[in-house]
């Protein structure tokens, strides 16, 4: 069947653009023959035949729907001319969202909207849509903290839709990075919202213009409907008519049933009187079920019938339920003082009294239970520190030797820290107070330590509970869901006002613990006025460093105990102060110990020497440093949050100054061993080293050491302590991070040094005086005259005899050191030489024999110590040669040179000590 009709043909709509649901008038032709032609309409893809109303061939009304598509034809379909085509298009503009406070000349349909937030499609009420930024700027959000900001602005809001709104607080927590120009531009945008609000409401009247006259074309049509049901006008309108008609019947009614309904009405008080009582016949027996239950400790249950007669009878007018309610509440006091009895008891459980609090919230019980518990709880605390101090200080007057396993909590078999923690720090330890321990150890333990560890175990014991109520009491889980919510505000005022409180109260606790250790370990750091509460150990010797590194190993732990609460530092500030402290005094003490050990390590000296002509002393004094430095090596360690012992300038120089004693100790007692008498010398245990060569024969049993020999071998330790000893100890210094080792090691060194001089001269005196002094009479023995005496034959008498002594030295010290060898003989020649040169030098003149005598005997002792000949000694040869005359033949000369060759023949095995020694450098 062919169409009649052209296809429609759309030419022109009004308006061409709009939000969804706009009513627009489409124009064109063909547009149908009437309304039943048209059979589709289409705009933007949207089918709006629903809303189209068929004016004529070449006009349709409809309203815009929604469309997926921005812009799009308008296709009209008839059944007469089919699918048609347009002209134009419409362009559909997305909605702007009205706001609860903008005005509207239309209704606006009240649909799900969605949280674009999260994204989720979940209704939420219109009351929610208000502007996220009514300045129209970037939000910055600060980091004021929302408590600081309540506080500042109390009773006010930043909800800019509250009645308590305060600009000010808005503008601090979402713009208070904002610049200036941006704020001048959020006051631009503030004034065209307010001008665009000023300009009334004529422009939402122009804009649902046509919304109005649908509106009055609605109003009419009922007007009009109503005229026509009334028509028959009795006694005013229809509605009128109806109300009198109700009224009349209403008060015949009342006429009729008046007596009956009286009848019936008394009837029915009555029965319901009789259904009330027997209803809550329970509250004429509550007052004996709470006695009963309260005896059972059923306190759940007394609560909950209380607050059932509560809720039903707390506000009755009659005088038999009053009175049955008035014994109620005289229960219900009663029980309300027995369970804050029992909540202020102690010692109690955490458990115990948040259920005794929860019991009191829900009686409504006066005041504040919770706070009162928290402070009875802190009294205790005090109490128990106290009393543990009074009875360790009087255990100790009563038996000094022990102390008393009397307070020991759990019968511990040893003082300990609590848990596992200290178990495990125990175990890290490594130090002596772990291993070989038996249950005697507790019983060797100072009371002083003891009573450390006890106090720290019994806070740690007491002080977990009671910040954990504080914590329950903070965030109201110490209250039962209905008390929390009846009472939320007034405690959260109660906190506030209560927090300073209890910080006062965690401080006293920590003060009391931090003042206890302190007179018991650190006596002179508490004031006088403190010392009768908080010390009375009447102690006479102080701790030892290991007793002290043991004390602060348990303050540590109590120190971490306490932090893993949650403790603010602030609060556990005094604590850290106390381990400071006792690190630094421990070090003191340690380094004084050690001074007194090492002032005892002459009476361990042996005197038996190496090859290296050493004996074990200073062996001895390094490992007694080492040995003591390590057992600081805890102590000086800094644990997490702890600073440095060495951080203050006057611990610098006290430990400084102690070490520095140790090392001058350690040289007093070198030289006390070298000055000590012959019969203080215990040499019954005395030997040489079978590596050491003896030139002069086995020591035997019977040997004792001269004052001689024992300066040989304190001069020998001397060199060793300065070449390796005391750099070996500076390096252990180093590596614990000790102050001022420079000036330590400077002057012990200079110490050492003066101590090695002082010995090696008078050692040198003691040897080289005997040789000078022979000198002279021997030269002159026989009445020797230089003048007049015959012709050399060799070398005399008293250049051997002096020769051998200075051999003799040499054995001496070669036995003992061979390092020592040359730094004497050098000494002992220079002597000599200088002597030799003296003597000469005095001879007003030499005959031709005594010259050649003279020069032959210089020579001869200078070319046998050739090798120990030092600046000064050849000065001395020159000089006492230059006092000879000069040879003048060549005859002279070669029997000079044959005597000389004479004397080294005869006497090469005593001068072989001599030539051994000419391959080593001689020193100085």
């Amino acid at each position: 069947m062919s169409r009649s009709r052209q296809p429609p043909l759309v030419t022109g709509i009004s308006p061409n653009e709009g939000i969804p649901w706009t009513k627009v008038t489409i124009r064109g032709e063909n547009l149908g023959t009437g309304p039943t032609d048209l059979v589709g309409l289409t705009i933007c893809g949207h089918n709006c035949l629903l809303t189209a109303e068929w004016m004529s061939a070449s006009k349709i009304v409809c309203r815009v729907g929604q469309a997926k598509n921005d812009k799009g034809d308008i296709i009209v379909t008839t059944k007469s001319g089919g699918r048609g085509t347009s002209t134009v298009s419409f362009k559909l503009l997305k909605p702007e969202k009205i706001g609860i406070l903008d005005q509207s000349a239309v209704w606006v349909d009240e649909m799900n909207y969605y949280d674009m937030r999260t994204d989720r499609n979940k209704g939420i009420p219109p009351l929610s849509l208000r502007p996220a930024n009514p300045l129209g700027i970037e939000i910055e959000k600060s980091k004021f903290s929302q408590k600081d900001l309540e506080m500042l602005f109390h009773g006010m809001s930043a909800d800019f839709t509250s009645e308590n709104f305060s600009a000010a607080w808005y503008l601090i927590e979402n713009h208070s990075n904002t610049s200036f120009e941006q704020l001048k531009m959020a006051v631009t945008n503030l004034k065209r919202q307010a001008n665009k609000k000023s300009e009334g409401s004529l422009a939402y009247v122009k804009g649902g213009l046509s919304t109005f006259f649908e509106a009055q074309d609605a109003l009419s049509a009922i007007h009009q409907k109503l005229e026509a049901d009334g028509t028959e006008k009795v006694e005013g309108s229809m509605t009128q008519k109806l109300e009198n008609v109700l009224n009349r019947a209403s008060n015949t009614a009342d006429t009729l049933f008046q007596e009956v309904l009286g009848r019936k009405d008394k009837a029915d008080s009555t029965r319901n009187a009789l259904n009330v009582l027997q209803r809550f016949k329970f509250l004429f027996n509550l007052p004996l079920n709470i006695e009963r239950n309260i005896q059972k400790g059923d306190y759940d249950v007394v609560i909950n019938d209380y607050e059932k007669a509560k809720s039903l009878f707390g506000k009755t007018e009659v005088q038999v339920f009053k009175k049955y309610y008035a014994e109620v509440e005289t229960r219900i006091e009663a029980l309300r003082e027995l369970l804050l009895d029992k909540l202020l008891e102690t010692p109690s459980t955490l458990h115990d009294q948040k259920r005794y609090i929860r019991y009191l919230s829900d009686l409504h019980a006066p005041g504040d239970p919770a706070w009162q518990c928290i402070g009875a709880q802190h009294k205790w605390i005090l109490q128990l520190m106290h009393s543990c101090k009074e009875g360790y200080v009087k255990d100790l007057k009563g038996n000094p030797g022990l102390h008393s396993p009397m307070l020991d909590l759990d019968n511990d078999t040893r003082p300990s820290v609590l848990g596992h923690l200290s178990q495990t720090a125990s175990l890290k330890r490594g130090s002596s107070f772990q291993s070989g321990r038996d249950d005697t150890w507790r019983y060797k333990t100072p009371h002083r330590v003891a009573f450390v560890e006890k106090l720290t175990k019994l806070v740690l014991s007491q002080l977990p509970n009671f910040w954990k109520l504080w914590i329950s009491y903070v965030n109201g889980s110490l209250f039962s869901e209905t008390a929390e919510k009846s009472g939320q505000i007034e405690r959260s005022k109660n906190v506030r006002q209560r927090q300073n409180d209890f910080k006062k109260m965690i401080q006293e606790v920590m003060h009391s613990l931090v003042k206890l250790t302190r007179g018991a370990l650190l006596p002179l750091s508490i004031r006088d006025g403190e010392a009768k509460q908080y010390g009375g150990w009447e102690v006479k010797c102080e701790l030892s460093g290991q007793w002290l590194a043991h004390a602060i190993q348990t303050v540590r732990l109590t120190h971490e105990s306490l932090t893993a609460l949650e403790i603010p530092n602030d609060l556990l500030q005094t604590i850290q102060d106390l381990i400071l402290d006792l690190r630094v005094r421990c070090v003191m003490a340690t380094l004084q110990h050690t001074a007194e050990e090492i002032k005892r390590l002459a009476e361990k000296e042996d005197w038996i020497v190496d090859n290296e002509g050493l004996t074990s002393l200073p062996c001895q004094f390094e490992q007694c440093i080492v040995c003591s430095l390590q057992s600081l090596k805890g102590v000086l360690e800094c644990k997490p949050g702890e600073a440095s012992v060495f951080q203050q300038p006057k611990t610098q120089e006290e430990v400084c100054q102690l070490s520095i004693n140790i090392m001058q100790v350690f040289i007093y007692c070198l030289e006390q061993l070298s000055t000590k008498p012959d019969a203080d010398i215990d040499t019954t245990h005395l030997s040489v080293d079978v590596s050491s060569p003896d030139l002069f024969g086995s020591i035997h049993e019977d040997f004792s050491l001269t004052s001689e020999q024992r300066l040989l071998i304190v001069l020998s330790n001397c060199c060793y302590l300065e070449r390796h000893t005391f750099l070996n100890i500076a390096e252990h210094f180093e590596k614990h991070n000790f102050q001022g080792i420079e000036k330590i090691t400077q002057v012990s060194m200079a110490s050492l040094k003066e101590l090695d001089q002082r010995l090696f001269e008078n050692y040198i005196e003691l040897k080289a005086d005997p040789i000078v002094g022979s000198l002279e009479p021997g030269i002159y023995a026989g009445y020797f005259d230089w003048k007049d005496c015959l012709p050399p034959t060799g070398v005399r008498n008293y250049l051997k005899e002096a020769l051998v002594n200075i051999i003799a030295v040499h054995a001496e010290v070669f036995t003992i050191s061979k390092e020592l060898v040359p730094r004497v003989l050098s000494k002992v020649i220079e002597a000599v030489s200088e002597e030799l040169s003296r003597l000469m030098q005095c001879v007003s003149s030499f005959s031709k024999n005594g010259a050649l005598q003279a020069r032959l005997e210089i020579c001869a002792l200078r070319d046998t110590v050739a090798v120990y000949l030092t600046p000064e000694s050849k000065s001395s040869f020159k000089q006492a040669l230059e006092a000879l005359p000069q040879l003048s033949s060549g005859a002279d000369k070669k029997l000079l040179e044959e005597l000389l060759n004479k004397f080294k023949s005869s006497m090469h095995l005593q001068l072989t000590c001599f030539q051994a020694a000419s391959s080593t450098m001689m020193k100085t």
